[in-house]
Protein backbone atom coordinates (compact mmCIF):
# COMPACT_ATOMS: atom_id res chain seq x y z
CA UNK A 1 0.00 0.00 0.00
CA UNK A 2 1.39 3.43 -0.99
CA UNK A 3 0.64 6.02 1.64
CA UNK A 4 1.42 9.61 1.02
CA UNK A 5 0.02 13.07 2.78
CA UNK A 6 -0.30 14.47 -0.49
CA UNK A 7 -2.75 14.89 -3.01
CA UNK A 8 -1.02 13.29 -5.83
CA UNK A 9 1.50 10.74 -6.13
CA UNK A 10 4.64 11.40 -8.10
CA UNK A 11 5.30 8.79 -11.06
CA UNK A 12 1.91 7.04 -11.09
CA UNK A 13 -1.78 8.32 -12.24
CA UNK A 14 -4.77 7.51 -10.69
CA UNK A 15 -6.56 5.11 -12.58
CA UNK A 16 -9.85 4.84 -9.84
CA UNK A 17 -10.74 6.92 -7.02
CA UNK A 18 -12.58 5.26 -4.05
CA UNK A 19 -13.34 7.70 -1.59
CA UNK A 20 -12.68 7.96 1.84
CA UNK A 21 -10.97 5.57 4.42
CA UNK A 22 -10.46 5.69 7.87
CA UNK A 23 -8.65 4.09 10.68
CA UNK A 24 -9.74 4.71 14.44
CA UNK A 25 -8.21 3.48 18.00
CA UNK A 26 -8.97 4.80 21.39
CA UNK A 27 -6.59 4.67 23.93
CA UNK A 28 -6.40 5.21 27.51
CA UNK A 29 -3.15 5.66 29.93
CA UNK A 30 -2.50 3.43 32.72
CA UNK A 31 -1.38 3.90 36.19
CA UNK A 32 2.42 3.02 35.54
CA UNK A 33 2.20 5.47 32.67
CA UNK A 34 0.98 8.22 34.24
CA UNK A 35 3.20 7.48 37.23
CA UNK A 36 6.19 7.66 35.20
CA UNK A 37 4.83 9.86 33.29
CA UNK A 38 4.47 12.39 36.23
CA UNK A 39 7.78 11.98 37.11
CA UNK A 40 9.15 12.41 33.82
CA UNK A 41 7.27 15.78 33.84
CA UNK A 42 8.58 17.27 36.93
CA UNK A 43 12.40 16.50 35.46
CA UNK A 44 11.35 18.23 32.18
CA UNK A 45 12.33 17.41 28.74
CA UNK A 46 10.78 14.65 26.47
CA UNK A 47 8.04 12.38 28.21
CA UNK A 48 8.90 8.63 26.59
CA UNK A 49 6.34 7.10 28.77
CA UNK A 50 3.30 9.50 26.96
CA UNK A 51 5.51 9.52 23.05
CA UNK A 52 5.46 5.56 23.44
CA UNK A 53 1.31 5.46 24.01
CA UNK A 54 0.84 7.97 21.42
CA UNK A 55 3.04 6.68 18.79
CA UNK A 56 1.32 2.95 19.30
CA UNK A 57 -2.23 4.64 18.57
CA UNK A 58 -0.78 6.18 16.07
CA UNK A 59 0.34 2.89 15.13
CA UNK A 60 -3.02 1.25 15.35
CA UNK A 61 -4.71 3.38 13.89
CA UNK A 62 -2.83 3.70 10.55
CA UNK A 63 -2.82 0.04 10.42
CA UNK A 64 -6.68 0.20 10.34
CA UNK A 65 -6.78 2.78 7.60
CA UNK A 66 -4.79 0.47 5.66
CA UNK A 67 -6.76 -2.21 6.12
CA UNK A 68 -9.94 -0.30 5.48
CA UNK A 69 -8.27 0.79 2.12
CA UNK A 70 -7.18 -2.55 1.03
CA UNK A 71 -10.59 -4.05 1.69
CA UNK A 72 -12.36 -1.32 -0.64
CA UNK A 73 -9.99 -2.43 -3.29
CA UNK A 74 -7.32 0.31 -3.04
CA UNK A 75 -3.30 0.49 -3.38
CA UNK A 76 -2.82 3.51 -2.32
CA UNK A 77 -3.86 6.25 0.03
CA UNK A 78 -3.19 10.15 -0.79
CA UNK A 79 -3.77 13.33 1.55
CA UNK A 80 -3.88 10.89 4.80
CA UNK A 81 -4.07 12.83 8.22
CA UNK A 82 -3.99 11.93 11.89
CA UNK A 83 -6.23 13.47 14.23
CA UNK A 84 -6.48 13.03 17.74
CA UNK A 85 -9.07 14.21 20.17
CA UNK A 86 -9.99 13.70 24.13
CA UNK A 87 -13.22 11.88 24.89
CA UNK A 88 -12.68 12.33 28.42
CA UNK A 89 -9.79 12.12 30.88
CA UNK A 90 -7.34 10.09 30.42
CA UNK A 91 -8.64 8.67 26.97
CA UNK A 92 -7.72 9.89 23.40
CA UNK A 93 -9.22 8.74 20.63
CA UNK A 94 -6.79 8.48 17.20
CA UNK A 95 -7.99 9.00 14.24
CA UNK A 96 -5.59 8.60 10.38
CA UNK A 97 -7.84 9.40 7.47
CA UNK A 98 -7.21 9.89 3.80
CA UNK A 99 -8.51 9.25 -0.01
CA UNK A 100 -8.00 5.66 -1.10
CA UNK A 101 -7.03 5.85 -4.86
CA UNK A 102 -6.09 2.42 -7.48
CA UNK A 103 -3.04 3.80 -8.80
CA UNK A 104 -0.39 2.98 -11.91
CA UNK A 105 2.75 3.75 -12.69
CA UNK A 106 2.74 6.68 -15.28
Amino acid sequence: MLVATTNDLPGHRIVRHIGMVRGVTVRSRNVISDAIGGVQSMIGGRVGAYVKLAEAARQEAYDELVAHARDMGANAILAMRYDANEIMPGVTEVLAYGTAVVVEPA
